[in-house]
């Protein structure tokens, strides 16, 4: 079976995913990159390597080898491209195509109702209801916005972006991240932007530190780790002087991702604060495979696929920065119950949503597919991606809790 990635740059968050499917089909298996990546992610600490690996094709230097590959491969994978007309030729062509999709309504979904807009996902999408067409729902909200339209009945499936898998012992986990009832760390990490909130965290870090002063535990730290920059940077920094939080907040600056990811070994909360203008978040990823507690914001698409309440993490309604801070405090209140929380997020990784599950379980559906079969597993990567509307997730989330005996509520901490 020959399948061809295209999309518009590799990079580690996709790496991983590719690496595990070039080892299970070795020369058969291509990703097509259609541009170079941004000097924007290069600031970031973004290395552009991956184009150098040897199942990646560069359309801006071999466009007709590129060409041949998405007409001829059994199975097209069609992620973000900025070339449309590539994949449309293979569609009309009535070739299976798999396309992988974040939200195309993030910014609201009475979006829909242009109908300008609606003629250009016709084009695009729902003309092809009916064909041998299926849909990777990178995030949790991206199946409601196509049922909008339409498009891809019964043939939505759970996807999502697969960083480097890092793998520890439990006694290995314990050393790095230290005693926590002595110092407790903190991390986030993503560009400063408005849609990811990094502000959040000095108004947590404020609240903490009046909180200490009267603590219970007056042994206790807490420090907050910052990793990343952006515009808000320079006000961010000002601030935290402002209140006094020097001592308590350190900002890392950009860091290359395996600096980013020894850091977050060593903490034991990880905060994920990024708005419905979050398509995915692989930082979610990054930390629960790190053995963090997460406290996410629900909104963000990862975050219903691969957090569970009180299980491997904890969730948050979109902006309210009040339950967020009661999450923490819960987690700080409770190191045991935040230990567990954090090696179910890391198994959560381990056993299920990493590069190497995707790969297996995606070539199995494929085969499937081109047999006329399709048979999705039970959970994870590849799952049946249930239809939810952005509003209507944290009920559905509590419902999920309430099957599994777990209370939703967050009541109130000592801390």
């Amino acid at each position: 079976m020959r399948v061809t990635f295209i999309s518009n740059y590799i990079n580690h968050h996709q790496i991983p995913f590719s690496n595990a499917c070039y080892k299970l089909l070795g020369e058969d298996y291509h990703f097509i990159q259609t541009m170079p990546m941004e000097q924007e992610r290069l600031n970031m600490g973004w290395s552009p390597e991956g184009e150098k690996l040897p199942y990646v094709c560069r359309l801006y230097e071999e466009e007709e080898r590129c060409r041949r590959l998405i007409m001829e491969s059994d199975v097209l994978l069609a992620g973000w491209s900025e070339r449309e007309d590539l994949v449309q030729a293979r569609l009309n062509a009535g070739k299976l195509t798999v396309r992988i999709s974040e939200r195309i309504y993030r910014e609201g979904q009475w979006k829909a109702l242009s109908p300008r807009g609606l003629r250009h996902k016709y084009r695009e999408h729902t003309r092809y209801r009916n064909q041998p067409v299926y849909l990777l729902c990178a995030g949790a909200y991206v199946a409601s916005d196509f049922h909008l339209i339409g498009a891809y009945p019964d043939k939505m499936f759970k996807w999502g972006y697969f960083p480097e898998t890092r793998y520890y012992s439990e006694e290995e986990l314990d050393e790095i991240k230290g005693d926590e009832n002595r110092l407790t760390n903190i991390v986030w990490a993503g560009r400063f932007i408005p849609l990811k909130h990094p502000e959040y965290m000095l108004r947590l870090g404020e609240a903490l530190n009046r909180k200490e002063l009267q603590s219970w535990n007056r042994d206790r730290k807490i420090h907050i780790h910052m990793i990343g920059g952006g515009e808000l940077e320079e006000e961010l920094r000002k601030n935290c002087r402002t209140r006094g939080l020097e001592k308590m907040i350190t900002f890392h600056g950009f860091k290359s991702p395996e600096e980013t990811r020894d850091i977050m070994a060593k903490c034991h909360i990880a905060v994920f604060t990024s708005s419905h203008l979050e398509g995915w978040g692989a930082v979610v990823n990054e930390e629960m495979n790190s053995g963090c507690a997460v406290v996410a914001n629900v909104q963000a698409g990862a975050v219903p696929y691969l957090i569970r309440q009180k299980e491997n993490g904890m969730v948050y309604p979109d902006n309210d920065y009040n339950e967020m801070e009661k999450a923490v405090r819960y987690l700080l209140d409770r190191p045991m119950e935040r230990k567990m929380m954090g090696r179910k997020a890391y198994w959560t990784i381990v056993n299920s949503w990493n590069g190497e599950n995707g790969a297996k379980e995606l070539l199995r559906m494929l085969e499937g597919l081109m047999e006329g079969r399709v048979e999705p597993p039970g959970e994870g990567p590849l799952s049946a991606a249930p239809v939810i509307r952005p509003g209507k997730m944290v009920e559905w989330m509590k419902k999920d809790s309430e099957r599994r005996g777990i209370q939703w509520k967050v009541p109130e901490s000592r801390f």
